[in-house]
């Protein structure tokens, strides 16, 4: 690793606060919020993301950010790529025809959905979400991709949480994650 890639990761964690007992008692959630306020860890992970893809996906056409912090870091890393973005969102936010895909969440279920022209067949993409945790969020997305027939290329997240596992649950697709809890 070199020693641009090692200050941008380190400038990307110092960004990183972590609120003991939020949302729920016993949880150490990871906020980002910091790293969006300071435009250089930004820039940090927009270069990061952006060096990874070009490395590992020569050739990608989308990128596809989930609902709603893949929203943030997707559309810059799309630019930078000179490529589309696409959003995957909560059921009923998007309009038009839309497919959708119903999973499980650890209190309930839930579906995500894309605009049914957003993705056509063959189309290479690459996901992109902010944190993996159990896996389910990004899991969905890739079913959505395969139910509109693109190749997934491979899969982008800011934070993975390793002990929750999120990884396993996507075996068939790469992970590459910029800071491990």
């Amino acid at each position: 690793m070199s020693a641009d890639t090692e200050a941008k990761l380190s400038l990307v964690q110092e960004h990183i606060r972590a609120f003991a007992d939020f949302p729920h008692k016993g949880i150490l959630f990871r906020d980002i919020c910091p790293i969006l306020k300071a435009p250089a860890a930004l820039t940090a992970v927009t270069d990061l993301f952006e060096d990874h893809v070009r490395r590992s996906f020569p050739q990608v056409d989308l990128i596809v950010g989930l609902d709603a912090r893949g929203f943030l870091f997707g559309p810059l890393l799309a630019q930078r790529l000179g490529v589309g973005f696409v959003l995957v969102r909560k059921k009923g936010k998007l309009p038009g025809n839309t497919v959708s895909v119903a999973y499980d969440l650890e209190y309930g279920k839930a579906e995500a959905e894309i605009q049914e022209d957003a993705v056509v067949p063959g189309q290479k993409i690459v996901l992109i979400d902010d944190l993996l945790a159990t896996g389910g969020t990004l899991y969905a997305a890739c079913e959505l991709m395969k139910k509109q027939q693109a190749e997934i290329l491979g899969c982008l997240v800011v934070i993975e949480l390793k002990d929750l596992k999120g990884v396993d649950k996507l075996k068939a697709h790469s992970v590459f994650s910029l800071v491990q809890y």
